[in-house]
């Protein structure tokens, strides 16, 4: 593992920094971005550290949590192989080992069949606070602006009061650090985590945090023009690209909730967890752009949809625009919360057969109760293209014609939203593609083996799938290799070779 608290590493020629009483800091683009792809910002992290709340026990130098013995110096969570790396390859023996060996701090086990560590939510906010005194001008420019909104947080009192024993009170007191850090300036370390951290993966896939001072103050929309990627074989840099052109000095959006939720989803988990309210085109539009991601059918008419009169608004009435029926907001939460525990019930399932069938089964239902397009339905959708090829009695061999129909249409549909919420180069788009062209490509080839298709059509549908997987390369090219998306990239670079060999040869054939 390599040292974090890094300075950012790419010239700030294509970003600015500007303020609004809206936004507080934010980032523009310098100068017009002509496509998508374009990098923006690259930055190391000014710490890394373990997640704060759920942490279960684990070695503070890899993450993993399993094989978790004690440090050699300080007693602390490490495994075995940590344990025995050199010290440059250790963040834990440099940063906070030297502190709890100093002061004595003793870690408890945890008692039997307890799963969550409190004790270990010292370590992000600890290592950005020794961060800080590393490099303090840093600090005064970049990190102490950070929002941490310390009068919401404090309005959720047992959140406050844990945080304040958990972690301000403990490094103050068995820490033995009152004299160098205040128990104010922990509370305010401990907000800008919780506000601004970015989610990360290890190599081996373990859950962490990072803080990116720079990075970090990217503005939200529910349909951004950014994305970003964070590469752990690389120190932890973020690098941030332009998902679609920008005009020079628009401003730079990403989204820091799940794009493919509905809006009171999205809203929830941004005033939760974010402290604002969005006010986006897209939240302020009741039909999502007019893709009804949310609109429930109408039980009165058969034409209309009930869509939300206020949809910013916690308690809003629900109407159809083709009726005058209607419906409050907690009476289309009960529905939705109905539907919900039945996907989740299906989501509990093991991967197989029964889990694939149960969800089209629920698709099926839903028909009559959602629109189309519908969040949930989406989601459904999304979880049988994972398992259509996968699940054991309908793996790719074993797939029809008309089931590699059904995944390829449930593809196009899922495309179809992104189209709108992930316009661009965004990896939700990637992913799909790639998906998409094995049914293509299969059905291809059994309608040419049938005599179906021409050796002609067999050349246009294989380009056609090329097309997809070029996009796919194309996207996913940024990632991390050793990420999910990353190891994708290479297998569908794998296939682009194959398929264009294929095309040229069948090429030759018909010259």
């Amino acid at each position: 593992m390599t040292a974090v608290n890094g300075m950012p590493s790419l010239p700030f020629n294509l970003t600015a920094v500007e303020w609004s009483p809206l936004y507080g800091r934010y980032l523009v683009a310098r100068d017009a971005v002509r496509q998508g792809g374009q990098l923006l910002v690259e930055e190391l992290p000014l710490a890394i550290g373990p997640k704060c709340g759920n942490s279960s026990v684990l070695c503070l130098a890899c993450y993993a949590p399993h094989n978790v013995e004690r440090c050699s110096q300080c007693a602390w969570p490490l495994c075995r192989a940590c344990n025995s790396e050199d010290v440059a390859n250790n963040l834990h023996w440099q940063l906070e080992c030297g502190v709890f060996k100093a002061a004595k701090a003793r870690f408890f086990e945890l008692p039997t069949g307890t799963e969550q560590c409190p004790q270990l939510d010292c370590i992000m906010p600890l290592r950005v606070l020794l961060a800080k005194e590393a490099q303090p001008e840093r600090w005064l420019e970049e990190v102490a602006p950070m929002e941490h909104h310390e009068q919401q947080r404090r309005a959720n009192a047992d959140l406050w009061h844990a945080d304040r024993v958990n972690i301000a009170q403990y490094l103050r007191g068995p820490c033995k650090l009152a004299e160098r850090f205040s128990e104010e300036l922990i509370m305010q370390v401990v907000g800008i985590l919780e506000v601004n951290a970015f989610e990360a993966r290890t190599t081996q896939g373990y859950p962490l945090r990072c803080l990116y001072p720079y990075t970090g103050i990217l503005a939200h929309n529910c349909v951004p023009n950014t994305a970003r990627s964070i590469h752990p074989s690389d120190g932890y840099k973020i690098r941030l690209r332009a998902m679609v052109p920008l005009e020079a000095g628009q401003q730079l959006q990403h989204s820091y909730t799940y794009t493919l939720d509905g809006t009171v989803q999205r809203q929830s988990h941004l005033r939760e967890g974010k402290y604002f309210n969005c006010s986006c085109d897209r939240c302020l539009d009741a039909s999502e752009l007019q893709t009804h991601f949310s609109s429930l059918k109408c039980g009165q008419c058969t034409e209309g949809w009930l869509l939300p009169k206020q949809p910013t608004a916690l308690d809003t009435i629900w109407s159809c625009r083709a009726c005058d029926n209607s419906s409050t907001s907690e009476e289309v939460r009960q529905i939705v919360d109905a539907l919900q525990l039945e996907v989740n019930a299906v989501l509990s399932l093991e991967m197989g057969a029964k889990r694939l069938e149960e969800a089209e089964r629920l698709l099926r239902k839903y028909k009559s109760l959602l629109h189309p397009s519908h969040y949930i339905a989406t989601g459904l959708r999304q979880l049988l293209i994972e398992m259509y090829g996968r699940v054991q009695g309908y793996e790719m061999v074993q797939l029809t014609d008309q089931l590699l129909e059904r995944k390829a249409q449930l593809c196009r549909e899922v495309l179809k939203v992104l189209d709108h919420f992930e316009p661009g180069l965004s990896r939700a788009r990637a992913m799909n593609l790639y998906e998409l062209h094995v049914p293509l490509v299969l059905l291809a080839k059994s309608g040419f083996i049938a005599s179906r298709l021409s050796g002609a059509d067999l050349r246009s549908r294989l380009i056609e799938a090329i097309d997809l997987l070029k996009e796919c390369v194309e996207i996913l090219q940024h990632e991390d290799p050793s990420s999910q998306e990353g190891i994708l990239c290479g297998v569908a670079r794998q296939a682009l070779q194959q398929l264009t060999a294929s095309v040229e040869g069948l090429g030759n054939q018909l010259e």
